[in-house]
């Protein structure tokens, strides 16, 4: 009888143990998003960063078509 009540108590401590960290992790996660948010120039700062990425990107891939147009024999 009383190995029945330690288990079930024991049990319930851990779940009530993983759920209340469940509970904090999710708080912290939402304190994040919100913060986030509340930060509009990092929004405006990851998309100019995109346009550089993209104006790189189209650098490279015009010096490769000027690269394989030499290397075929094609005038420019």
């Amino acid at each position: 009888m009383n190995s029945a009540i330690i288990l079930a108590a024991t049990a319930f401590a851990i779940t009530a143990l993983l759920c209340l960290a469940g509970l904090k992790a999710w708080t912290g996660w939402l304190e994040l998003r919100r913060l986030e948010l509340a930060r509009p120039e990092a929004a405006a700062e990851a998309e100019e960063k995109d346009v550089g990425v993209r104006i790189e990107l189209a650098a490279v891939r015009e010096r490769l078509k000027k690269l394989e147009a030499i290397a075929s024999g094609v005038e420019l």
